[in-house]
């Protein structure tokens, strides 16, 4: 939920202008443009392979670009000392010292940031591990530390805020307890940049979609506007009749495709219109089931050729840009 009253800094805005990386000869990011504004939960989505963790890890310096810029505000990230109190992140849950409890971890945090050390109870307390802040971080469970991870993106109070896969590891209450999160710091005024191969939680949670494939900008728009795209629903149904089914749905104008467990799935109708036909013409169904949601459906519509497995590594690091998600 927000917490009014607390929050001051304005201004964070993300600008990529041309951003570009390359590992060699295999080009991850290629003249990227985009901006993402404060007071939206902006989604980031793309293939695998796309490009996404090289672009968030371009944005916190951690990778030089090969060329182009992105700011933060209006400067390189790596322009700003105390980096904690103007963009908070969460890249990987795993990084952190297993040998530490969770209340050191964010104390060396906070000392390096001049964060006071206040913030650091509360922020353990927001995130609902208050009570284990003593325990060793090697003991957490995968939710417990992305937890933790979003704790210390929440450290410095920042004014941005970057997330790749924060719901990897949360139980059903945690994926509602972040949505609220999520939603709550965008209405505070900030900025607020998740990545996510999660599309029903991303269908809950984001206002704004910035989608890449094969390193390129696909689509900046609003997320209702991106779901629309969907052209061709797909749906699941069985029935004890399937060449009559596939008879009906194919007079309609629809695609059948009978699966191996027995299952037919239709494209180009949907599932109220099937159990139309089916209906009038006596046609048992037994089950009518939609395959994926709207936005599922435009991602993949839209994405479709841009998945691209890639395998030369970057230098220096020993893992490349396959690692992408």
């Amino acid at each position: 939920m927000p917490r009014p009253g607390r929050f001051r800094q304005r201004g964070g805005v993300i600008e990529a202008h041309e951003l570009t990386k390359r590992y060699g000869r295999v080009t991850a990011v290629n003249e990227l443009s985009f901006t993402v504004r404060p007071g939206v939960v902006t989604g980031f989505l793309g293939p695998n392979g796309a490009g996404k963790t090289t672009t968030l890890r371009m944005i916190l310096g951690l990778n030089a670009p090969t060329g182009g810029t992105v700011t933060v505000g209006g400067r390189p990230f790596r322009s700003r000392p105390r980096g904690l109190r103007h963009v908070g992140a969460l890249l990987d849950a795993g990084d952190v010292h297993g040998g530490r409890s969770a209340l050191a971890h964010l104390s060396a945090l906070a000392r390096g940031n001049a964060v006071p050390r206040s913030r650091v109870h509360e922020v353990l307390d927001e995130v609902g591990l208050a009570g284990v802040a003593r325990r060793r971080i090697g003991g957490f469970s995968l939710g417990m530390k992305q937890r933790l991870g979003i704790a210390a993106a929440l450290l410095g109070d920042p004014p941005v805020l970057m997330f790749d896969e924060p719901l990897n590891g949360l139980d059903p209450e945690g994926v509602l307890w972040l949505r609220g999160l999520l939603r709550g710091l965008a209405a505070e005024g900030r900025v607020v940049f998740i990545s996510s191969h999660m599309m029903s939680e991303m269908e809950h949670t984001a206002d704004h979609l910035l989608v890449i494939g094969r390193g390129r900008l696909i689509a900046s728009e609003p997320l209702a506007e991106f779901a629309a795209r969907a052209s061709r629903p797909s749906v699941t149904v069985r029935t004890p009749d399937p060449a009559a089914l596939a008879a009906l749905a194919t007079g309609a104008g629809a695609t059948v495709h009978r699966e191996e467990d027995g299952a037919c799935t239709v494209t180009g109708l949907s599932a109220d219109r099937i159990s139309e036909l089916a209906y009038e013409h006596r046609v048992m169904l037994h089950e009518v089931t939609p395959r994926g949601s709207a936005l599922e459906q435009a991602f993949m519509e839209l994405t479709a050729g841009s998945a691209e497995f890639l395998t030369e590594a970057e230098p220096g690091r020993g893992a490349g840009p396959e690692e992408e998600r």
